[in-house]
């Protein structure tokens, strides 16, 4: 009797065999097609960086900056929401270490990348080595700077910038795009500010001399000198000057541009204007935002955005773009550059005036600003959780330790530990820092809007150890600094994670407060301020397993213990990298053979 046969009258064996092999093959292919798609979608960006000091004229006056491979600022990186980036970093500065903080991204799984000296990592030793490699998770516009010392004063920065993944779509359309890094300038050294700061008692260098646009600004003369009535002031010649000359934006007419803004100031609040041109506002620390129109912007240190600009004035004529200090009382003069419609010369001075900053103090216009800054979407942006954990109230202020100037949270000013906590806590090192809780408030009885009645403060590095998933509330509490009517700007930066803005309030925060928080779209983002004598409220999931900075982005107050440390989850990390944690006790113990695991 022959072999079964299917309705083909093909033998039931051969058949099955040919759909094995028919099936091996489909699955080979399918394999080979997922794997050419992940291959495109998902890109490994390599990059090898020396730190070095080098000679370098940011505004014309030759000093000495801190670059990157020959270059200030540093090289931009650029990358898809989902890539990998890996830095290769040596530091060539020979008398002290580096790291680096790549801002905005939240280092998913990979806390000790944060680039956070004495909480994710060791500082990197002269003439040593450490790589950084971390996942760009979300599309938005990014920066990094030095996070040692106040690195980021000495020039320390770059842009990051990471596109939307391979096939989809920003929720606006652009025909080109900028991407302006802003930063302020001393001609003082890091060093000086530095020891200045931490002198008794405290020895100010003053404002900066110059604010940059990429690295770039001039001091000592003006690009628009011709419109000023001040006879002393001259005109900048930046004929063959590539360092100082002012970057250009080139245009087309008829087009719609993205310009995307970074602040990395070391203490300059900023405003833009563009001359007869509105702006729309798009995106903020790489979260989309429901579009609004402005004639200028509010740029505190720490924070990103991009705007939308068309191009749809007299093709004929140039525009000035100013950047002026907000916030502080202006002793630096405003940065210009120009918006060049390509139909004339780049040469060609604009018809009027540069657009004139908003006054310093007048924070009524900044709040408008910031209050019209609300989140797109559900779809693009998770929905705040309705209620809380836990709620940690934190106030700043400004006060004396035995004749030395501090910032304190809660009258606590932070001092780092030898130890990356990342280290201490994970291996249960607790001689690593003070293991007394940091206060979760401060009294009812203090008075806000008053200099304190008891100036002392207290040093510590204890940490806010959060429940892993928790709901957690934030309230930043401005106050009155050791003078009188005096309560300064604090734009705040939470590593590791990104918070919903609640809402701003006058005065002193209190339960009542509550009914005035956008429930409904608040922003989300990782930088918010507190306006002088005021309140921020927000709110965060502490659903990222690390140790994160959370602190005043202004480079001397964080200096001078303005920061606290909150952590997650660590122990649910994997396996740390050792070179993270070479220096102090995890340090010891490794030389000494002990497995941390």
């Amino acid at each position: 009797m022959g072999a079964p046969c299917n309705s083909l009258g093909e033998p039931f064996s051969r058949s099955f065999k040919g759909l094995i092999v028919w099936c091996i093959l489909l699955s080979l292919t399918l394999c080979s097609l997922a794997t050419a798609t992940s291959n495109k979608t998902r890109s490994l960006h390599f990059y090898k960086w020396e730190v070095e000091y080098m000679y370098w004229s940011p505004d014309g006056l030759e000093n000495v900056v801190m670059g990157i491979n020959g270059k200030f600022p540093g090289p931009t990186i650029r990358a898809r929401a989902g890539d990998t980036v890996h830095v290769h970093l040596t530091n060539k500065l020979h008398t002290e270490g580096v790291v680096i903080h790549w801002h905005g991204i939240r280092q998913k799984g990979t806390p000790w990348a944060d680039g956070t000296a004495s909480i994710s990592q060791c500082a990197i030793n002269p003439g040593e080595s450490f790589d950084y490699r971390f996942t760009v998770d979300r599309a938005g516009t990014y920066f990094y700077h030095g996070h040692y010392g106040m690195q980021r004063s000495a020039g320390l920065y770059g842009s990051l910038i990471v596109d939307v993944a391979e096939g989809e779509k920003e929720p606006f359309h652009y025909d080109g795009e900028f991407d302006l890094l802003l930063s302020d300038w001393w001609h003082e050294s890091a060093h000086h500010q530095e020891v200045g700061l931490s002198s008794r008692p405290m020895r100010w260098i003053g404002e900066p001399q110059t604010l940059l646009v990429n690295g770039r600004g001039q001091y000592g003369c003006s690009l628009a000198a011709h419109y000023s009535n001040n006879s002393s002031l001259s005109q900048c010649n930046v004929t063959g000057h590539e360092q100082w000359a002012p970057y250009i934006l080139h245009v087309d007419p008829n087009k719609t541009y993205r310009i995307r803004l970074s602040s990395t100031t070391a203490l300059a609040s900023l405003n833009l204007a563009i001359g007869n041109h509105k702006m729309l506002v798009v995106e903020a620390d790489g979260n989309y935002l429901q579009p609004f129109e402005t004639d200028d912007l509010d740029i505190y240190s720490g924070e990103s955005y991009s705007v939308l600009l068309k191009t749809s004035q007299d093709p004929s004529q140039n525009y000035w773009i100013s950047f002026g200090v907000r916030g502080r009382k202006p002793q630096t003069p405003q940065a210009l550059t120009i918006l060049n419609y390509k139909t004339n010369s780049a040469s060609k001075f604009p018809l009027s005036p540069p657009p004139v900053t908003p006054r310093w103090d007048d924070y009524a216009h900044s709040k408008a600003f910031t209050n019209k800054v609300k989140a797109l979407d559900h779809k693009t942006i998770p929905k705040p959780p309705s209620t809380y954990h836990r709620r940690i109230i934190l106030l700043n202020t400004q006060n004396k330790m035995n004749g030395y100037t501090k910032w304190s949270i809660n009258n606590v000013s932070l001092s780092l530990p030898a130890t990356p906590y990342l280290g201490s806590i994970r291996f249960g090192l607790q001689n690593g820092f003070d293991q007394t809780k940091p206060p979760e408030s401060f009294p009812v009885q203090y008075d806000v809007m008053k200099p304190p009645g008891n100036p002392n403060t207290t040093t510590g590095n204890g940490v806010y150890m959060l429940s892993y998933y928790s709901t957690v509330d934030v309230i930043l509490q401005n106050a009155n600094a050791l003078a009188e009517n005096v309560s300064e700007i604090h734009p705040w930066h939470l590593h590791g994670h990104d918070f919903w803005v609640l809402g701003y309030g006058e005065g002193k925060f209190t339960k009542d407060d509550e009914k005035k928080f956008n429930m409904k779209n608040p922003p989300y983002r990782n930088s918010a301020v507190i306006f002088p004598y005021g309140w921020t409220a927000l709110r965060f999931v502490a659903d990222n397993p690390g140790v994160w900075a959370f602190h005043c982005h202004i480079e001397p107050h964080l200096h001078m213990g303005m920061g606290v440390v909150l952590a997650e989850g660590v122990q649910r990390l994997p396996k740390i990298p050792k070179e993270a944690l070479s220096c102090g006790l995890t340090g010891k113990k490794f030389m000494t053979g002990n497995n941390l695991g």
